[in-house]
């Protein structure tokens, strides 16, 4: 099938361009890109007015499947996937059973095969069951197909074993992604610490908790020479210790979630337990410091932590509630509102969604070279939309953003030289 994109504004960081262009696919690989292409197409989409760019990518996701498809599945969460223009998920391996092995990545990546309408390269553990004791068989989960281990959901908290799995991951070259939260200091806490955890009388979250374990993975890294990517990263001080580790030559990348840099701890006054994520919504300081890494490069990544969860575990007090909220729908509208607030242009929004993820993964993608597998999002950067519920693919609803007016919709996504989402809808 040939497919021809017209009158779009070409955006690839990879390979430096950015202007109005045509796009020819064919046999799920890009054939052509030109000024002008007149050849005939079964199908031609008409980009005027719109961006055209690499297929995002989400390198933190949460699947839940196995053991939790009331909330997600691979399936839904693919669909809400490419409703986002994400033409590629990473599961985090978080699940029941937890992806530590061979065959629970053979079964990601069948189930995702078998829907057809996005990747899914699979993040394996760091530890064997996530439980923090002994060393995941790491060289049989890259042989496999991961990019990265991750203990997502917990550190590990033994400094020791952390130092060995780095250690064991720049052996085989493999990226480690931490979650940085002290437990011990994060204790019962459900929210930030500071002047609204005061008055609301909720359980605090020191930013230490974080940062302490941000400080002590970083020292690992520079160790150890291990390849080291912080997650959803919260704090100013986070920020701080990151950049200071990139001037050094450490090999350390980050990420940053939109709705850590949308949402601030204030917004928890009435309670709504779809504002509970972990790590907490921050101060509004936090925030800007966020934004100020995006700008100046200290931050790499935008990444969702799509966290489903049902809607009678929301519905609980405070702090009975789950952390964690649903993300991949609006991601790209929440971030492009970086671009209205002059820290990011186009260009380095998609590095943030497309191109950086799969270069800190080492994954391919992310350029709309010819020849390079026809995975493109288009974006109608002006059209205002409402999140609702009833538009939304994901199995579970537990998003603060229904309702809200967003500005950049993704309306068109091809993945693998197949269209899958044409004028909002899926195919």
């Amino acid at each position: 099938m040939k497919i021809l994109i017209q009158n779009g504004r070409v955006i690839d960081p990879v390979a430096g361009i950015d202007k109005k262009m045509d796009l020819l696919i064919k046999d799920g690989k890009i054939i052509k890109i030109a000024a002008s292409i007149k050849e005939k197409a079964d199908e031609t989409i008409d980009a005027t007015g719109k961006m055209v760019v690499p297929g995002l990518i989400d390198m933190h996701t949460h699947l839940r499947e196995p053991g939790r498809e009331d909330k997600e599945t691979v399936r839904t969460g693919l669909r809400a996937a490419i409703k986002g223009g994400f033409t590629a998920v990473c599961p985090m391996p978080n699940t029941d059973p937890p992806c530590d092995n061979q065959a629970q990545v053979k079964f990601l990546k069948e189930k995702a095969e078998e829907n057809g309408i996005a990747e899914v390269w699979p993040i394996g553990t760091i530890t064997r069951g996530r439980n923090g004791k002994a060393l995941s068989e790491m060289t049989e989960l890259k042989e496999a197909g991961v990019p990265a281990v991750s203990d997502d959901g917990d550190s590990v908290e033994d400094a020791g074993l952390m130092r060995r799995a780095l250690e064991y991951a720049s052996m085989i070259d493999l990226l480690v992604i931490s979650h940085c939260e002290d437990k011990k200091i994060a204790g019962d806490g459900v929210m930030h610490e500071g002047y609204w955890s005061t008055v609301l009388g909720l359980a605090p979250i020191p930013a230490a908790a974080e940062t302490v374990i941000v400080e002590r993975d970083v020292r690992l890294a520079a160790l150890t020479g291990a390849r080291l990517h912080i997650a959803h990263v919260s704090t100013a001080e986070s920020v701080d210790v990151i950049r200071q580790a990139k001037k050094k030559g450490i090999p350390v990348t980050a990420e940053v979630t939109p709705h850590h840099i949308t949402l601030k701890d204030e917004d928890l006054k009435n309670y709504d337990t779809n504002l509970k994520v972990n790590p907490p919504l921050r101060s509004i300081s936090d925030i800007k410091a966020l934004k100020e890494g995006l700008r100046d490069g200290t931050i790499d990544v935008i990444a969702t932590d799509h966290a489903p969860h049902l809607v009678n575990e929301k519905e609980q007090e405070f702090d009975h509630a789950p952390f964690g909220m649903i993300g991949l729908e609006t991601a790209l509208a929440l971030s492009a509102a970086l671009i209205d607030e002059g820290y990011l242009d186009w260009k380095a929004l998609v590095e943030k969604l497309a191109v950086n993820p799969r270069k800190i993964l080492r994954v391919p993608g992310g350029t709309l070279k010819e020849a390079s597998r026809a995975d493109v999002t288009i974006i109608d950067p002006g059209r205002g939309w409402v999140y609702s519920k009833e538009s939304s693919e994901s199995r579970s609803q537990n998003s603060p953003f229904f309702g809200r007016k967003l500005k950049a919709q993704v309306t068109d996504v091809i993945s693998g030289g197949k269209i899958v989402l044409r004028e909002g809808e899926i195919k």
